[in-house]
């Protein structure tokens, strides 16, 4: 607005307030300033007849200007300051143009030239400038990428250094363990302590294969998800019994779905870190407790005890579609029970929470009223895109 405020007032100054060819054709060129930015080259030659007519400068040089900062060409731009030259070279009328007054026509021919040359010169250089801006914030966002880059990289080195001091560590000790139970296997004669050497030499069996899967993962480098899919540990429903047998507590299981019935990995891989960290914080704060497994389907679940309906619709649909409702409920721990001394970081319950959002569903962890804990997941087969992380126990 600016702009034509200014070639309003240098059309008044030069031509006066009075009515006239003169001051419309100036003001015109004046208000089609407006345009400048949308049709440059249109508004430029409409601005000639107001320097050709009524001598205002400010209107074609803001025009000549505009089209040099967004339409650049050589060709075009040469055209144009052609023209503006020749608007304000020749008078008007054109009979008063005197070939032979030398002196003058010189002076104007080299004013002409410099009040065409100087609105090409700023508007290359500000269309310049603003090129240079675009490329310097490209180049910004490029650095700042590779740095992003690099400390990914960083991170990934580091991650492998540390997936071989872990393997090189864990793998050591639980091989000891595993050597040692198997020597009280074959040496004692009291079948329960037989036993119980075989179920530690098949748990460390599992620990180590466990442990090498996740140190694959760790090791995996560029980030590749399949090959991270396939190198982690896999267990699912089916691997529920095992568990509960190798827990060595007064567990019983309550499955409503069938082991080895077709669903969603990832959800049965989810229902499965639950009951392996909930059977976890039993062995940790209760020992001895009475425990109860439950996993149904969450449709039948919610029909069946009316929990999670859905809000938005009737009773007795499902809140998350099909998927898996799990339930751990444990009693109060034996008071002649020996607690015995697991190490914990407290994360396992948050990670649990977070991989049953993750896959669009919940997880609620409280204690009863007769001073146990009931830990209960509502895992949905809908949004199974991507498998979260295998979170520790807690």
């Amino acid at each position: 607005m600016v702009p034509v405020l200014l070639a309003i007032a240098d059309a008044m100054l030069v031509n006066g307030v009075g009515i006239g060819l003169e001051l419309g054709v100036s003001v015109g060129a004046a208000v089609v300033l407006l345009l400048r930015r949308r049709f440059p080259l249109l508004v430029f030659l409409l601005t000639l007849p107001g320097l050709y007519i009524g001598y205002i400068w400010f209107a074609p040089m803001i025009g000549l200007y505009t089209l040099a900062a967004r339409r650049p060409g050589r060709a075009r731009l040469g055209i144009c300051a052609v023209l503006l030259i020749a608007a304000h070279f020749f008078p008007y009328p054109i009979s008063d143009f005197e070939l032979t007054d030398y002196r003058e026509n010189t002076l104007v021919l080299i004013d002409a030239t410099v009040t065409s040359a100087a609105p090409i010169a700023l508007g290359l250089l500000m269309r310049t400038r603003r090129e240079l801006a675009s490329r310097v914030e490209d180049l910004t966002r490029s650095l700042r990428r590779e740095d992003r880059l690099l400390a990914d990289r960083v991170k990934t080195t580091e991650r492998a250094r540390l997936a071989r001091e872990m393997h090189d560590v864990v793998a050591h000790q639980v091989s000891l363990i595993s050597l040692q139970a198997g020597a009280v296997q074959v040496s004692t004669e009291d079948a329960a302590a037989r036993a119980g050497a075989r179920t530690i030499r098949e748990l460390s069996v599992r620990t180590l294969e466990e442990l090498r899967h996740m140190v694959g993962v760790l090791r995996a480098d560029g980030g590749d998800a399949g090959a991270a899919q396939d190198l982690a540990p896999q267990p699912d429903l089916e691997e529920l019994p095992r568990l509960i047998e190798m827990s060595a507590l007064d567990v019983t299981y309550e499955g409503g779905v069938v082991a080895g019935a077709k669903g969603a990995k990832t959800v049965e891989r989810a229902a499965f870190r639950t009951v392996q960290e909930a059977l976890t914080n039993v062995r940790k704060h209760a020992p001895g407790a009475r425990v109860r497994i439950r996993v149904d389907p969450l449709d039948e679940a919610v029909q069946g005890e009316g929990e999670g309906a859905d809000r938005s619709g009737g009773a007795g649909e499902s809140r998350a579609g099909h998927g898996l409702r799990v339930e751990i409920r444990n009693g109060p721990p034996d008071a002649t029970a020996t607690v015995p001394a697991l190490p914990g970081g407290g994360h396992g319950l948050v990670g649990l929470r977070e991989r049953a959002q993750s896959l669009g569903g919940t997880l609620e962890a409280q204690r009863t009223s007769d001073g146990g804990f009931v830990v209960r997941a509502e895992l949905p087969y809908g949004r199974v895109g991507s498998d979260p992380g295998e979170y520790g126990a807690g």
